[in-house]
């Protein structure tokens, strides 16, 4: 019994691809896309512009393949950056409504507890949407996208102390925004 090849690395398949291997930029895109994806629209609230976000982040990606130089930044802080910097500059170029987006499926359920949790969230988007951006791109990162300090720092340029601050700034804000409506936030007994 053999076992099973290891899975490549986004440093090779990013050589393989700019050699014309589609099979490689399949697979970076299922390896990277869908977490791209989950930050611009965590970021701008918005599917469309989110999905613009992820294509023009491996796009870029793409165009740069036969340069990239392996070993000095990993592909995924590098696509995180990219992305970071691509919200960035949309959030910039509207103007501030802290309004939420209507992009939440309507094929819920109605049960009390999905509601409950609907509730939660979007309270907890609408507090986001309010924080100014580089906070709210630490949070997302950090908090939903699970990434370590030191590759929030690389993606955002800045410093881990940076990072730290920006974290900690945007958790106070947010707990701030989201502490009178403590008591109808809270789980349930039933709702687990």
């Amino acid at each position: 019994m053999t076992a099973a090849p290891e899975p490549l690395t986004d440093d090779e398949l990013i050589r393989r691809y700019a050699l014309g291997d589609a099979v490689a930029a399949r697979t970076l895109v299922e390896r990277h896309a869908p977490r791209l994806l989950a930050v611009a629209r965590r970021m701008l609230g918005d599917a469309a512009e989110a999905e613009d976000v992820a294509q023009e982040t491996m796009l870029r990606l793409w165009r740069g393949a036969s340069a990239w130089r392996p070993g000095e930044a990993g592909v995924g802080t590098w696509l995180y950056r990219v992305a970071s910097n691509l919200c960035l500059d949309r959030l910039r170029r509207r103007r501030p409504t802290g309004e939420l987006s209507d992009d939440a499926p309507d094929d819920r359920p109605t049960a009390v507890a999905t509601l409950a949790r609907a509730d939660r969230a979007a309270a907890l988007d609408a507090a986001l949407a309010l924080l100014p951006e580089r906070q709210r791109l630490a949070i997302v990162l950090r908090h939903f996208e699970e990434r370590g300090n030191p590759e929030i720092a690389a993606a955002l340029g800045v410093s881990v102390e940076a990072v730290e601050s920006l974290l900690a700034r945007g958790r106070r804000a947010l707990a701030a925004r989201l502490a009178p409506r403590r008591g109808e936030l809270e789980l349930d007994d039933g709702d687990t």
